[in-house]
């Protein structure tokens, strides 16, 4: 794959590439247009694979910021089109990596030395080039070492590209109101963490210590003395990434103790840390010979305040879900339903996410759960598709919900989304086994 030597950073040349992006967008709409008017037979495919393409194209070049929303959209398969979900999922793994003179300039910024200088061996080339960083392999004493590097510029980008992407997102979500800017901000502060790998290396030693007690599941060392705000150092892991492993694997019984990992994994951070790995994406997942799971990249951690945790769980509970008045109650603490609702808002608002509860919160009802259940993502698909068409749903204010959802939210989407690639049928209360 090609090397890249420059990656723009300032917001001028940022945002002429998404202008740039946008034309070609807006030109792939006209010739679809004119085609179909020719040619009924002309499908809408043809134009998301198209859109997809360019998109992803002109992010991939950003790198930053711009192409980790891209990394995050490729999560949400009921929502986006095929095309772009698996556009977008390439900034998991595959985007072009930087140049061996950028590394060595990153090297010498940050830790004063090169790379020569710090590890017996370290190969020039990446192996992984993702949305903010890269991975190279190295050695040193024996010992083999993943090192990853920050793409320049990266930290500096993140406010000006939220800026460039904020009046597309607030007509996409139909947000209205000043008290959306919390959401804007609450990403922001995310981002901005995630550039920060002295804070990353810090959160991977803390959290792996704890999870370490958990059954079949892995973690790599960290090595802070050869790291740095924009370079990690850690363990080489072998294994294969997720996605991979669950494309091939016949395994049910591998399938099983590999969820069994993953979901006491989560629920060990959400209900005994009160914080998460909020970025559960296949890229940041492999799975060993043993069938063991390894977890890596601890760069995006949302900490889960307690005024949060209690009413967002008590509403996993169908007797709360099914009482209206105490419903009533944890939609208001949870700021989903505002005092100022207007009545049809409260009943519209009630209904929509009484309906979404009842149906996402399935899981937490049972001792045990088939994620290969494929009518409960049936209907995951059809509640999407029904509210995505909604015309009063999009005359109403977007704006539901404490920020926290955003993070959280993700996070359990993430999970179900890999739960059910695995196909995994889990004991759901396993995670108490762990607990102190």
């Amino acid at each position: 794959m090609k090397t890249i030597d420059h990656i723009p950073t300032n917001k001028l040349s940022r945002a002429s590439q998404l202008v740039k992006t946008g034309v070609k967008v807006g030109g792939n709409y006209a010739k679809y247009y004119s085609k179909k008017a020719f040619d009924s037979s002309i499908t809408r495919e043809t134009l998301d694979d198209e859109n997809a393409e360019d998109i992803y194209d002109g992010l991939k070049s950003l790198k930053g910021s711009a192409l980790k929303v891209a990394q995050m959209l490729s999560m949400e398969k009921n929502i986006l089109p095929k095309a772009y979900v698996e556009k977008f999922s390439l900034s998991q793994f595959s985007v072009p990596p930087l140049s061996a003179a950028l590394v060595r300039k990153t090297f010498k910024k940050y830790l004063d030395k090169y790379p020569e200088d710090l590890y017996d061996t370290f190969e020039k080339d990446s192996v992984n080039a993702a949305s903010i960083g890269q991975v190279h392999q190295a050695t040193l004493d024996g010992k083999k070492l993943a090192v990853k590097i920050q793409y320049p510029g990266v930290a500096d980008s993140i406010s000006s590209d939220l800026a460039l992407v904020k009046p597309i997102a607030t007509r996409m979500f139909n947000l209205k109101g000043k008290d959306k800017e919390k959401y804007f901000k609450e990403v922001e502060e995310k981002l901005l963490e995630e550039t920060d790998y002295l804070l990353e290396v810090k959160q991977s030693q803390e959290i792996t210590k704890q999870c370490s007690v958990i059954d079949d599941l892995r973690f790599p060392k960290y090595y802070p003395e050869l790291s740095s705000e924009r370079i990690i150092t850690m363990d080489w892991m072998t294994g294969v990434h997720l996605s991979e492993f669950t494309q091939v694997n016949t395994d049910k019984e591998a399938a099983d103790k590999i969820g069994q990992a993953l979901w006491d994994f989560y629920m060990f951070q959400m209900h005994y840390l009160k914080q998460v790995h909020a970025d559960p994406h296949p890229g940041n997942f492999l799975v060993d010979k043993e069938h063991n799971l390894i977890a890596i990249d601890f760069g995006c951690i949302k900490k889960v305040p307690q005024e949060f945790y209690t009413p967002y769980f008590e509403l996993a509970k169908p007797e709360n879900i099914n009482d209206p008045e105490i419903f009533k109650a944890k939609m208001l603490e949870l700021e989903i339903l505002k005092t100022s609702d207007s009545a049809e808002e409260t009943a519209f608002f009630s209904a929509l996410f009484h309906e979404m509860l009842s149906l996402f919160t399935k899981p937490f009802h049972l001792d045990t759960f088939d994620f290969s259940d494929e009518s409960f993502f049936a209907q995951i698909a059809d509640l999407s598709d029904k509210y995505s068409k909604d015309t009063q749903l999009r005359k109403m204010n977007g704006n539901r919900g404490s920020k926290h959802f955003l993070y959280i939210n993700r996070t359990f989407f993430g999970l179900y989304n890999l739960m059910h690639d695995l196909g995994a049928k889990i004991k759901v209360n396993n995670y108490k086994n762990y607990l102190d």
